[in-house]
């Protein structure tokens, strides 16, 4: 027996469609089912109307063609550079770029013998001196994670375009809200929706966007072959997710850029590291560029002795301790000193504090990150 709609049922929510198998009306259907690629329907590795819907979703979103769906924003980030990068192949990625994309290539794309270089992540139209007669892609994300510089997104398109070389963009902090790479001729447009889509830190996700049909198909063959399917329930979460993007992620921004200024004013702070902020050094490309804050931002503390940064995380009570952000509860995370030390481009020696703000009352939060400062700024003992 097979299952068909009921078309004489309407929702406002979408259907859950699960399956593994797709079944036929004829068995030339069957023998010719992989022609249904890469947007329809062959097997469930690769999508059932859920996750079209989602896809169809993003890519309006994103002012795209075509999208494919992943377990995850890592797992995108890496179908996206499977899908065209080889051995003997030179491959350029930010040095502020996600880590485990960093360690993905640094580790495994090395070990198949395609050369990996990370380039500074304030680079502009100087990413042309990087380029190599074998480069084969440019890995961009603006800001960058944690330390948040700004690229140049425009002029690292160009270069990358006279030398024809494939560019991909993670674009999760600014979503398509914010900052639209594709519009600028960027290739690859990647997104986490675990984070700001999926909105409520309960789901992984991840989309990649294009406009390029032959790139398309490329990658959905390379989804099925690797087998990062999304799951259905996943693709219906970031669905309902996206109904509400729009309001969480104003707020959400305005929220960031309240406690970001306040931060900015504080004795404890040293620097507060979010393009949106005037005295930014990547103010101006974000001006330029983009059209909303996010709400993530990082910031560095005065120096002080070992147990102050114990003291500042047990003093919150609104923030919870975690890594990820987007969601509707704010979080805070600590990425020590050893960590930037690791860094090809660091913007300090010292540990950084990431905050992800979400939808609580801003000056709740404020007061928060105040009884947090004051117990940093305790003297040892004290």
């Amino acid at each position: 027996m097979t299952h068909h709609s009921d078309e004489s049922f309407k929702s406002l929510s979408p259907a859950v469609w699960r399956a593994s198998t797709v079944v036929f009306d004829t068995i030339e259907e069957f023998v010719e089912r992989k022609r249904r690629q890469p947007d329809g329907y062959s097997y469930g590795i690769t999508g059932t109307p859920t996750a079209r819907a989602l896809e169809h979703a993003i890519a309006s979103l994103e002012a795209g063609k075509h999208c494919i769906v992943t377990p995850s924003g890592q797992s995108s980030l890496c179908l996206a550079v499977m899908g065209f990068v080889r051995g003997g192949d030179h491959v350029l990625i930010s040095a502020s770029s996600y880590g485990a994309l960093k360690t993905y290539a640094s580790k495994w794309l090395a070990g198949f013998g395609v050369e990996v270089e990370f380039y500074p992540p304030d680079i502009g139209a100087e990413i042309e001196s990087w380029i190599k007669p074998n480069t084969r892609m440019i890995c961009m994300e603006a800001p960058g994670t944690v330390t948040m510089e700004m690229a140049d997104v425009p002029a690292i398109v160009a270069c990358a375009k006279k030398h024809g070389v494939i560019t991909m963009m993670d674009n999760t902090w600014a979503s398509p809200l914010g900052f639209r790479p594709l519009s600028l001729g960027v290739d690859l447009c990647v997104e986490a929706a675990t984070k700001f889509f999926g909105g409520h830190s309960d789901v992984l996700l991840g989309a990649i966007t294009m406009n390029d049909f032959e790139m398309f198909s490329t990658l959905r063959e390379t989804q099925s072959i690797m087998g990062m399917q999304a799951s259905p329930e996943d693709c219906f979460l970031v669905l309902r997710g996206l109904e509400t993007l729009k309001v969480r992620f104003a707020a959400q921004s305005a929220s960031a850029l309240k406690i970001a200024r306040w931060l900015r004013d504080q004795p404890m702070v040293q620097r507060v590291l979010f393009p949106v902020l005037e005295s930014d050094p990547g103010h101006a490309i974000w001006k330029r560029d983009f059209h909303g804050g996010g709400c993530l931002f990082s910031f560095i503390l005065a120096p002080r002795h070992t147990q102050a940064y114990s003291a500042f995380f047990k003093a919150l009570r609104h923030f919870s301790i975690g890594a990820s952000w987007g969601g509707v509860h704010s979080l805070a995370a600590l990425y020590p000193e050893a960590l930037q030390r690791e860094r090809l481009f660091p913007v300090t020696d010292q540990a950084i504090v990431r905050l992800s703000i979400g939808l609580e009352d801003a000056d709740a939060l404020i007061d928060d990150l105040r009884r947090a400062l004051d117990e940093y700024s305790r003297p040892e003992g004290g």
